[in-house]
């Protein structure tokens, strides 16, 4: 209560002033006189006054009587039109652009209310229109620079030399770095920038805020020499091959290299400097995904999604993700009940802490293979689109479990796609794996099979089946990146099956941004494979994860060759021969040709087969997958089958 007093009296303090100065300047009368003449003084008339003399007497105190007639009534009028718009709930310190422009948007107001109450009310204190013009844009003026002085004040409060302050230097493209710098200038922070080097052609050399720009294409080290960095600060966009050719160059040089996170990595609130060491997913980043968001929204805004393995790794942050987009509802179904139970805690703290309206959640523990659960899931739902990320992935384990994988990967996904089918889903979207590309494990045979049930259904229903074939995840469950760091904290060794090794890697985030973009974008039948660079050694991996711990390779953990294990291969792939002519349809996202087709009959049939192998042994269960496998390819894509079923490389 007592700021909004604070605030009316100031307010009205202002827009005296800004209405006695439209006055003062619309009749041509001094300011100071002019409040003299109106604190009650008469306007004095000297002898012998005459002609355009006497008219300038007679005009000022038109003005006088105006000033003291209409001032109580103006103030009251913006006041209320202030009180109304909640400007004065906007903090004077931490002002911006858009709170000017509010600011002078309700002194508009103000002038247009004001010139409206005179035409329509006669005893209205009568002002002129020239007048309410002045006053208008005095006032603007005025509310302007009273909040840019408070930010100047801020500021050079803030620019005061702390002695402890370290020397910043600033990593990051144009846009980017004038935000952090802003962050740090404004805010009370132990650092001083020094310098910001930009990359090349996304900002004109120069100085920003008083800060000496240079060319990221000129010598780092030699930058940092020149201005005595202590840290280099990095910007949250810049690409992986950038980030780590930047902190190569600091650890040379003997300083500190950390990232500034990314509005996403920020929690709800106020933005506040928080700088985070380099990870390994920083050194793998791509540029960012152009997005077609208004497709991805016209595809789920107000739509029922079903996500199932929605608490494994890519499951639950398609549902993070799906909130961006208006579904009507988000049904999350694992057979993890921990996992359910974890996913259920995250969206119900991230609904009490963010002001806008989530959608209605379902969180369900269910178990894909279960036909009649997931049919009444279906009939009490309807869902609309379905994002099926559920499946065994483990290669190794697969080989020693084929029964959990045939029954999980297989005929799960028989059982969500004859139901899609059934109900008439608008979008089935499944995930898929480069293992799938002429498997030599039980996990990627599995996922090929899937794969052509999939396709094969497609060619007669109306939902719109489409499978999107990628590479691995970074920090995935189990996957390589927590293994090795659990192995560092350890302290070694980092164990690595191949020198040669190679697979391909993008973030959880960037998979998921691109599945949804495959969704819109694909047709019934597809198989959309993601761009997913250039494969990645994992011995280099090995590297950059132990020098990231701040230890060093051998010296402190050394790297053991463990050979390969069951069903690995040394390289992964992305596409079979017949799908090197595949068509790019975004600028990260392939359609595969697919000239032949397995009838659905001819896959039911080989479904049928393993179906009834489930009970055998694992030797006769992996031979019949292998043999379903190889006829599976061969009839689809004319591929041969070797000996034991796998597809010939």
């Amino acid at each position: 209560m007592t700021r909004l007093a604070i605030a009316v009296c100031c307010y009205a303090a202002i827009f005296a002033v800004s209405f006695c100065c439209a006055l003062a300047l619309r009749f041509d009368i001094d300011p100071l006189q002019f409040l003299y003449f109106a604190a009650g003084n008469p306007v004095p008339i000297p002898a012998g006054a005459a002609g355009r003399s006497l008219f300038e007497l007679e005009q000022q105190q038109f003005a006088v009587d105006t000033f003291r007639g209409g001032l109580g009534a103006l103030v009251l009028l913006k006041v209320a039109v202030v009180l109304f718009s909640r400007d004065w709930r906007r903090h004077l310190r931490y002002s911006t652009m858009r709170d000017l422009a509010w600011s002078g948007g309700v002194c508009l107001i103000c002038g247009v209310l004001l010139a409206a109450s005179q035409l329509a009310h006669e005893t209205m204190p009568q002002v002129p229109r020239g007048v309410i013009v002045l006053d208008t844009i005095l006032s603007a003026a005025l509310l302007s620079a009273t909040r840019i002085l408070a930010q100047m004040l801020r500021t050079l409060k803030n620019m005061r030399r702390n002695p402890h302050s370290r020397r910043a230097l600033i990593y990051a493209r144009g846009s980017d770095a004038a935000g952090l710098l802003s962050s740090i200038q404004s805010g009370a922070s132990a650092l001083r920038v020094v310098g910001i080097v930009v990359p090349s052609k996304h900002m004109p050399l120069g100085l920003l805020g008083g800060v000496e720009t240079f060319d990221g294409s000129g010598d780092l080290r030699a930058i940092i020499a020149q201005t005595r960095a202590e840290m280099v600060l990095l910007g949250s966009r810049l690409s992986g091959r950038t980030i780590r050719e930047v902190s190569e160059v600091c650890r040379q040089a003997g300083v500190e290299a950390h990232v500034v996170p990314s509005v996403e990595e920020i929690p709800a609130g106020r933005f506040q400097l928080r700088l985070r060491e380099i990870t390994i997913d920083d050194l793998l980043r791509r540029e960012p995904n152009q997005l077609d968001l208004q497709g991805i929204r016209e595809s789920l805004a107000g739509r029922v999604v079903l996500v199932t393995g929605a608490a494994g790794s890519i499951g639950s942050e398609v549902c993070r993700q799906l909130l961006n987009f208006a579904p009507s509802k988000i049904i999350m179904l694992d057979q993890s009940e921990f996992g359910i139970f974890q996913l259920e805690q995250e969206f119900q703290e991230l609904r009490r802490s963010v002001s806008t309206a989530l959608p209605p959640m379902e969180f369900l523990i269910e178990d894909i293979t279960d036909e009649a659960a997931l049919q009444r899931v279906f009939m009490v739902n309807r869902p609309a689109v379905v994002f099926h990320a559920a499946a065994y992935k483990h290669v190794p384990l697969m080989e020693s479990n084929p029964q959990a994988a045939v029954r999980n990967n297989i005929l799960g996904t028989k059982v969500l796609v004859d139901l899609a089918d059934r109900f008439q889903v608008q979008r089935f979207v499944m995930i898929s794996t480069d293992k799938a590309v002429r498997p030599t494990n039980v996990m990627g045979a599995t996922k090929l099979i899937a794969e052509e049930y999939l396709f094969a259904v497609a060619s007669r229903s109306r939902t719109r089946f489409i499978t999107v074939r990628f590479g691995n995840v970074l920090n995935s469950a189990g996957s390589v990146v927590p293994t090795f760091r659990r192995q560092i904290e350890l302290g070694g060794p980092v164990t690595v099956t191949d020198p040669e090794m190679q697979r391909y890697f993008m973030t959880i985030p960037e998979a998921v941004q691109l599945v949804l973009q495959s969704g819109a974008i694909g047709n019934g039948g597809d198989v959309l494979i993601l761009d997913m660079g250039e494969p990645v050694r994992i011995v280099d991996l090995a590297k950059d994860m132990i020098r990231l711990s701040g230890q060093r390779y051998p010296e402190d953990i050394d790297i053991v060759f463990t050979g390969l294990r069951p069903g690995e291969k040394l390289y992964e792939e992305l596409f079979y021969e017949t799908e090197q002519n595949a068509v790019r349809v975004h600028e990260k996202i392939f359609r595969a040709p697919r000239e032949r087709r397995n009838s659905e009959d001819v896959v039911q049939r080989e479904l049928l087969l393993l179906e009834r192998h489930l009970g055998s042994s694992r030797e006769e269960l992996r031979e019949v997958l292998w043999q379903v496998a190889g006829r599976v390819v061969q009839h689809s894509s004319g591929l041969p089958g070797d000996e034991s079923g796998r597809t010939a490389a």
